[in-house]
C-alpha cells in the first residue's frame, strides 16, 4: 500500500470526523447546501417536465403542401419522389377529388359547391415529420415551397415559436438561479473551512515545523469540503423527489380535468450522481479557495 495512499485515506477518514465531532452545524450547513441546490435542480427537472408537456398537448406537427391547380400526375409523382428522399417520416397525400367531396358533405356548402364550374382545390400532402423543432419545421417548409408545381406550404408554427422562446427563456433563468445558489454554496463551505483553520491554527503551525507538505494539511480540508457538498448535493436531489412525488397526484389530477394523461417524469440515477458531484465539485472548490487564502498567513 503506497504511502500517498494512505494519506489520503487519513484525510478522508479526518474529514468524516470533523463532520461527526459538530453534528448539529454539520446538519444545518446541509440544509443550506441542498435547499440552495434543490432550487435549480427543481427547476430543470421543472422545464424538463414542461418541454415533455407541450410535445404531448401540441399532438402531431403538420405541414401541408399544396399543388399548383395545373399540376398533373406526373407533378404528383415528382413530389412523393422529393418527399421519399427529404422526410424521414409520414405523410399522405390528398386528391383535389377527395377534397372538393369532403367539401361538399360539409353543412350548407353542397350548393355553393354545385355552382362552381371546376373544381377549385389542389391536391395536397399532409406530411408529418419526424423532427418536430421549430427551427426544423421552418427549414423544411422552406425546402418544400421550392420543389416544382408547389403553390404553398402550411406550418402553422407560431405558438411552437413562443413555447420554444419561453422554454429558451426559463433556460436563462435557471441558468442564472444556479449561478447564484452555486456561488452561496462556494461562499458556505469557503466560511466553514476558514472557522476549521482558525480553529487549528495552532496544529497547522506545528505540523509546518516538523516538515508537513502543503499538500498534507489542505487534503483534509479538500475532503471535508467535497463530502460536505456530496451529501448536500444528494440531499437536494431526495428533497426533488419527495416534492414530485407530492406533486404527482395534484398534476394527474388536472391532466385527467382536461382529457390528457400526463404524469411528471422524475430525475433518473445518472441526474442523481450528477447533482451529487457538481456539490462535491462546489464544495471542493470553496474549500480550495478558502485553504489558499487562509494558509497564506502561516507563510
Amino acid at each position: 500500500m503506497s504511502a500517498l495512499f494512505v494519506q489520503h485515506r487519513a484525510a478522508l477518514a479526518a474529514a468524516f470526523r470533523r463532520l461527526w465531532a459538530t453534528p448539529l452545524n454539520t446538519l444545518l450547513s446541509l440544509v443550506v447546501i441542498g435547499i440552495a441546490l434543490t432550487l435549480p435542480a427543481f427547476g430543470y427537472v421543472a422545464l424538463d417536465n414542461l418541454r415533455e408537456l407541450g410535445r404531448n398537448a401540441s399532438g402531431v406537427q403538420q405541414i401541408s403542401l399544396f399543388m399548383s391547380l395545373d399540376a398533373g400526375r406526373k407533378d404528383v409523382g415528382e413530389i412523393e419522389s422529393r418527399l421519399r428522399q427529404a422526410v424521414g417520416s409520414q405523410w399522405r397525400f390528398v386528391p383535389k377529388e377527395d377534397a372538393l367531396t369532403r367539401m361538399k358533405s360539409s353543412e350548407g356548402m353542397a350548393e355553393i359547391v354545385a355552382s362552381l364550374p371546376r373544381n377549385p382545390l389542389p391536391d395536397a400532402f399532409i406530411v408529418e415529420p419526424a423532427n418536430t423543432e421549430p427551427a426544423a419545421l421552418e427549414a423544411l417548409r422552406r425546402e418544400m415551397a421550392g420543389w416544382p408545381k408547389v403553390a404553398h406550404v402550411q406550418l402553422d408554427s407560431a405558438w411552437i415559436k413562443r413555447f420554444d422562446a419561453f422554454l429558451r427563456l426559463g433556460k436563462l433563468a435557471l441558468w442564472m438561479l444556479a449561478g447564484l445558489f452555486g456561488a452561496g454554496l462556494v461562499a458556505v463551505t469557503f466560511n466553514t473551512i476558514r472557522l476549521q483553520v482558525m480553529a487549528q491554527s495552532a496544529e497547522i503551525e506545528v505540523a509546518r515545523m516538523i516538515g508537513a507538505t502543503d499538500g498534507f494539511i489542505r487534503r483534509p480540508f479538500y475532503y471535508f469540503g467535497a463530502l460536505q457538498g456530496a451529501l448536500g448535493g444528494l440531499l437536494a436531489a431526495l428533497l426533488v423527489l419527495a416534492a414530485l412525488r407530492l406533486l404527482a397526484g395534484p398534476v394527474g389530477e388536472l391532466a385527467a380535468l382536461y382529457g390528457g394523461n400526463f404524469s411528471l417524469r422524475p430525475p433518473g440515477v445518472a441526474d442523481m450522481l450528477g447533482l451529487t458531484a457538481l456539490g462535491a465539485f462546489l464544495g471542493w472548490l470553496g474549500a480550495q479557495l478558502s485553504v489558499s487564502l487562509s494558509l497564506r498567513k502561516f507563510d
